[in-house]
């Protein structure tokens, strides 16, 4: 099994760059003002204690998921392992989809994750919608300095001459008016004079670019719409590729870690900054953009649209349903900040586009539960098993405590204790009538040990009406205790796991597969929906050990021969825990 430990470094590109610019003194004369701004702002502050700024910026419109999870850990995982720090911002600038309740659960499973902005005596949480106003006097300066203009084309017109990978663009014909007529209109749609949609800014680069993104894009449009920061206080809000390398600016980021699809916005990104930089409403060093290949995890689906979809239309409880990829639904299935954070290290970080397995996320989990969670015996399908020779051998006696350890590797955890009684419960395929050959469990006249407890010998059967199994009989051996010097007079091949019917807790127990069927659910257009499992979740009564009453809501647990298993941390009441299966002891899935 491979650990932290004894696993390889997985590669990370981004660390020799960081190393380099370190080692050049690259960003070593910045200037940092306690708080986010412009050149002017940054001037008056100290040197910078970060060595490096880096920054996780979710737009508010979802719940993050394993992809997001990536972007975290690598982020502020660079911030922590080079003495920087990684802000916490909220690319707030499109309003329609954005909410409060999206904000306080990315912060709820950043924090989960084990990561905080709090560095240097200071909050580095931040919110794009709050440099609204520094953007738009940067777009009034571009605008004055002849790189932006008003454009009153439609969005049909514009599509259509914007051309295409082979063809130029061609000029809108307002490209050439007059800087003053641009801003007076450009405050007019700041004022609320025109409708939604009937302009736009637009940057003045070159329409025959070989690079689409740098023909004349749009940088701010009209929409009233209500913002969760802002209010009403705007009615023009400004593109994303235009206010993200604002943002990185104001704030001093040194490496703006991006995935792999803005690598064709890389060259607008910088040109905004340059731009501005000529104005001198922003100082060199500026920040530089870095690409790295987005997380493809086989068996889910990542896209906000299609989860949102999984949500609404009730395919899944909600967003928490512990077969959702997102962070809150890992959580309640019982997947650990740590493992997910192992799982980041293993995957690497690259720039070619790969696929990675399930089980390498599930590989992670195992490892990382199997020197925490607290071994407990539980029986998923019961069916009774009775001892007819217990008054013979114990009398009058009903019960026989028995113990076995909280964890076999940490002597240190203790012990737990539980009652074996005339009847106790096991697995309904721990019994079989004719046993094929290797078969070492019970059938009649074969001995097997009930583990932490004594040999037995299985005697036969008894069946309903319908020939079903309602009882496994079987006779105790004496003397055979787990632990006294008579447990190995008898030699077996066979151990069992199970629960004394006399202590037995009742719980329900959910056991969660994949989601889907296919490693690829929407691929090639599939409609994804067609491919769900329909035995991703089965809910049963189970029993467990006494001990488990008392599980936490999210206390972990292996329950021996089955999996690992998390108290739910929603449905669990005292006494009454629910749990929820977060992953098989083993790799089975297509086998």
């Amino acid at each position: 099994m491979s650990d932290r430990s004894t696993a390889a470094p997985a590669s990370n590109f981004l660390r020799a760059v960081i190393e380099k610019d370190l080692a050049g003194g690259t960003y070593a004369a910045r200037r940092w003002a306690r708080s986010p701004g412009d050149a002017a702002h940054h001037a008056t502050g100290d040197p910078d204690p970060a060595r490096i700024r880096t920054r996780f910026p979710p737009e508010p419109n979802g719940y993050l998921h394993i992809g997001h999870a990536k972007s975290v850990c690598l982020n502020f995982g660079l911030a922590r392992d080079y003495g920087g720090v990684c802000h916490m911002r909220f690319d707030d600038t499109n309003p329609e989809k954005e909410s409060v309740e999206y904000v306080e659960s990315i912060k709820d499973s950043v924090q989960w994750l084990g990561f905080g902005w709090d560095a240097f005596g200071a909050s580095h949480l931040y919110f794009a919608s709050d440099y609204f106003d520094f953007m738009y006097r940067a777009a009034e300066s571009l605008i004055c300095a002849g790189h932006a203009y008003i454009d009153e084309q439609t969005p049909d017109q514009m599509r259509a001459n914007r051309g295409t990978l082979t063809e130029a663009g061609t000029d809108s014909p307002w490209r050439n008016r007059p800087a003053g007529e641009s801003l007076a209109l450009f405050r007019d749609m700041r004022d609320g004079k025109h409708a939604d949609g009937a302009m736009v800014l637009r940057a003045k680069i070159d329409m025959a670019s070989p690079n689409i993104n740098m023909r004349d894009p749009a940088i701010y449009r009209i929409k009233r719409a209500h913002h969760h920061n802002t209010g009403d206080t705007w009615c023009i809000y400004p593109m994303y590729t235009y206010a993200h390398p604002l943002e990185d600016a104001l704030e001093g980021i040194t490496h703006s870690i991006c995935t792999l699809e803005f690598e064709d916005q890389r060259p607008f990104y910088d040109w905004v900054l340059e731009r501005l930089a000529e104005c001198g409403l922003l100082a060199h060093p500026l920040p530089k953009q870095y690409e790295f290949a987005r997380l493809n995890l086989t068996y889910v689906v990542t896209s906000k649209r299609k989860l949102m979809q999984l949500v609404t239309e009730k395919h899944v409880s909600g967003w928490d349903d512990p077969r959702m990829p997102t962070l809150v639904g890992l959580r309640r299935r019982g997947y650990t900040p740590e493992a997910i954070q192992l799982f980041a290290e293993r995957i690497g970080v690259s720039k070619a586009d790969s696929w990675i397995d399930y089980s390498t996320l599930e590989g992670a989990l195992r490892d990382d539960l199997d020197a925490r969670a607290d071994r407990a015996m539980a029986v998923l399908d019961p069916v009774k098993l009775t001892l007819t020779n217990w008054d013979e051998v114990f009398g009058a006696r009903a019960t026989e405590p028995c113990a076995a350890p909280v964890h076999p590797h940490h002597p240190e955890r203790g012990q737990r204790s539980f009652n074996l009684s005339r009847d106790v419960w096991i697995e309904r395929d721990d019994f079989m009538e004719v046993a094929p050959k290797g078969y070492h469990r019970l059938f009649p006249g074969n001995r097997t040990r009930l583990k932490y407890g004594y040999v037995i010998e299985c005697t036969g059967c008894e069946k309903d009406a319908d020939g079903r199994i309602t009882a496994v009989l079987a006779t105790l051996v004496p003397d055979t205790k787990s632990g006294t010097p008579g447990a190995d007079s008898v030699k077996v091949k066979g151990v069992i796991t199970w629960v004394g019917a006399v202590d037995a807790l009742a719980v329900d127990v959910r056991l969660y597969d994949r989601l889907f069927t296919e490693a690829h659910p929407d691929a090639g257009g599939r409609d994804f929906l067609s491919v769900m499992n329909a035995d991703s979740v089965r809910t049963l009564t189970a029993f467990v050990e006494p001990g488990l009453a008392g599980a936490a809501p999210e206390a972990r647990f292996q329950f021996e021969r089955h999996g690992y298993f998390v108290a739910d941390r929603k449905d669990s009441v005292p006494g009454r825990p629910v749990f929820n299966r977060a992953v098989t002891l083993k790799d089975s899935w297509g086998k």
